[in-house]
């Protein structure tokens, strides 16, 4: 068996969190192959295998990936998985954590389930951008995809489509588009609603809009959904997950579900009812 280790932390303490891991997964006949930019910056020995993109995964048959950080450090992760269907392990060395399933102490305590396959595995749905298509443009998003205005105080307008079929538009700063996954992110913090994982649906969420009776919308994930942009600048934002990119207002952006999902592992005893509750503090008031 082999198993991918990803981290963005280049610190001494994950140095040594990741040497001990990394321990103790050779002590189970394990293989390593860690993440290129991680051994470099980390001054891991030579004698690991490396990884840098989807085919190094494929070629070196890795079996897990282990990912080391918070939430983005999953979200991350897609850009080296895509359609492998290689189960992530999401050790939490962050903050918030809605994603990142297991603490560093229990990546320990529960390695031996996680390696025999004895943990639950919850299959996320992915976004892509089927237009624009741009060089060097990963197309893929595991929380959202957002346009929203670039370069102007000025706000924008979207105009948004479904199926083809015209149904509002946009005036604010922006609009997101959210899979259940991001919706405990960004869209959260625009007023979007919290939506269960294993739900088959899209959100589209107004960024700052103008107009007070405009609201965020729950729709069916097998929809097509289609936005164009007006801006006092030649060009707005399309964001995916933490990558930004910038492009022409004449070009519409075209979004719908990909073909392939995420496969995210958790405990046995781990309840996303439980893990909302206790990520935003529902349930414990002061005052009572």
């Amino acid at each position: 068996m082999k198993a991918a280790i990803y981290s963005q932390k280049k610190d001494l303490d994950t140095f040594l969190y990741l040497s001990k891991f990394i321990s103790e997964l050779e002590s189970r006949n394990v293989k390593s192959v860690l993440y290129d930019g991680m051994a470099e910056a980390l001054q891991f020995s030579k004698i690991f295998e490396t990884f840098n993109n989807k085919q190094d995964l494929l070629d070196k048959e890795v079996d897990l990936f282990f990912t080391f950080g918070g939430d983005g450090t999953i979200v991350n992760s897609l850009t080296f998985i895509e359609d492998l269907e290689i189960p992530i392990v999401g050790v939490n060395t962050g903050r918030l954590g809605f994603l990142a399933s297991f603490t560093k102490e229990e990546a320990f305590k529960e390695l031996d389930a996680i390696l025999k396959g004895d943990v639950k595995t919850s299959r996320r749905s992915v976004i892509e951008v089927v237009s624009p298509k741009l060089d060097d443009f990963f197309p893929y998003a595991l929380n959202d995809v957002t346009v929203s205005r670039k370069e102007t105080t000025s706000m924008i307008t979207v105009d948004s489509y479904i199926n083809n079929e015209f149904l509002n538009i946009f005036w604010g700063d922006g609009v997101i588009m959210s899979t259940p996954t991001g919706s405990t992110a960004y869209s959260l913090s625009c007023g979007g609603p919290i939506i269960s994982p294993n739900n088959e649906n899209f959100v589209i969420t107004p960024i700052a809009p103008h107009n007070l009776n405009v609201r965020p919308l729950v729709v069916n994930d097998k929809v097509e959904i289609k936005f164009r942009v007006e801006s006092r600048v030649p060009q707005y934002s399309l964001s995916l997950d933490s990558r930004i990119i910038h492009i022409e207002t004449d070009k519409e952006v075209i979004i719908k579900k990909a073909n392939f999902q995420i496969l995210l592992v958790q405990p046995n005893n781990l309840s996303f009812y439980e893990t909302i509750r206790q990520k935003l503090l529902w349930g414990r008031d002061k005052r009572n």
